[in-house]
């Protein structure tokens, strides 16, 4: 291959990018990205950067070194809006295009949005970020549609900042089909403990002059209105490339297409019917992914740890591996209700995931058999 395009300058496209070099690969990568901003972080896009505290260079993937060693040819603030495969080619929105004999997939998505709600805050990239910021004035009333991670980030963010803040959820309980009732109680004590007002099972109607509309008729008093209801994977430029997408872009346990000469990474990846929007999952699939494209089929398949964490209010959640909502969960140290706790999640009397809030310590032992378990 004398050259790769990586459409999606993301963090799964970057480790992309710096995996191919790592694996050998001496020809040309094209990184190409729908925002004029060299790639960066997202995490402290709703935390630290949206409260102000990080500044724009702290989200930089790429460093000096990295930009020299790495050798990309950047096309930045551009889109892709065609593959072709039987050309061998990405075509851009500018109207040029560019020559790839492989293709790395990893544009990510977008957030998604609610009927009702244009013109609420979203926040996925770093204007998003800058545009909330900006709005988020002494005094201002906060209402966040969703208590998933991204809105629980934002409330505790703008908690922070001294605002009222109103969270509004579909849901009985927050994260309950991710964390199951045990810690989706320990979120919602999270939100309630810091002032955040906790509305679950209620069903947003839309904006209204006032507010944001609920369907029982009442309005809830806003003056910013952030909606965090998940993302929709970018797949629509794909159209006529012969790639079978939904809910992503399909691939094998090897995070290779239906052509070998193409691979998906991150958000977009839909592997073996599965499809994980987490940074580490988007940080760990790029070398497996790219050891396939170089050697032209599968010979690698991808495991994921399952580690996620979330930076909430006074502390963080961390969870790895693959719990149910309905696994028996034991807490190894501390409770629901302690400071800092330690959990395991056990089916059929073997461990599938653990948990931790404010113990990184212990979670990192819980954890240490799962990680040789995937190994193997």
């Amino acid at each position: 291959m004398k050259r790769i395009a990586v459409v999606g300058a993301s963090l799964a496209g970057v480790r992309a990018a710096q995996e191919l070099r790592a694996q050998g690969y001496d020809g040309g990568i094209v990184l190409i990205g729908a925002e004029p901003h060299l790639p960066y972080d997202r995490p402290p896009l709703s935390k630290g950067f949206l409260a102000g505290t990080a500044s724009r260079e702290s989200l930089d993937l790429l460093d000096t070194s990295d930009l020299a060693s790495l050798a990309l040819d950047f096309r930045l603030g551009v889109e892709a809006t065609a593959l072709e495969p039987a050309n061998r080619r990405v075509v851009l929105s500018d109207g040029t295009s560019v020559h790839a004999d492989g293709v790395v997939l990893a544009t990510g998505g977008r957030a998604r949005t609610l009927p009702g709600f244009e013109g609420a805050f979203v926040l996925r990239t770093v204007d998003d970020a800058l545009a909330l910021r900006a709005a988020l004035l002494p005094g201002a009333r906060v209402v966040v549609v969703g208590a998933g991670f991204i809105g629980a980030e934002v409330a505790s963010t703008c908690r922070s900042l001294g605002l009222d803040v109103v969270v509004l959820e579909a849901l009985e309980a927050p994260l309950a089909p991710v964390l199951g009732p045990a810690l989706a109680g320990v979120c919602a004590r999270l939100h309630r403990d810091h002032g955040t007002d906790l509305r679950c099972g209620v069903q947003v109607a839309g904006l209204s002059p006032a507010g944001v509309s609920l369907a029982s008729g009442e309005v809830v008093p806003a003056d910013v209105v952030v909606t965090g209801v998940g993302m929709t994977p970018a797949t629509a430029w794909l159209a006529g490339s012969g790639l079978k997408v939904g809910n992503g872009v399909h691939t094998d346990e090897g995070l290779v297409t239906s052509l070998p000469s193409v691979v998906a990474v991150g958000d977009v990846a839909r592997y073996g019917g599965r499809r994980h929007e987490h940074w580490t999952n988007a940080s760990e699939q790029a070398p497996v992914a790219v050891a396939n494209l170089l050697a032209g089929h599968t010979t690698r398949t991808y495991v994921p740890s399952g580690y996620v964490w979330s930076d909430q209010y006074s502390g963080t959640l961390q969870l790895a591996g693959h719990p149910r909502p309905d696994d028996t969960l034991t807490f190894v140290e501390g409770d629901a209700s302690s400071p800092s706790f330690a959990a395991t999640f056990t089916r059929d009397g073997v461990t599938v995931g653990v948990c931790a809030w404010n113990n990184a310590k212990l979670f990192n032992r819980l954890r240490r058999p799962l990680r040789q378990a995937a190994a193997v």
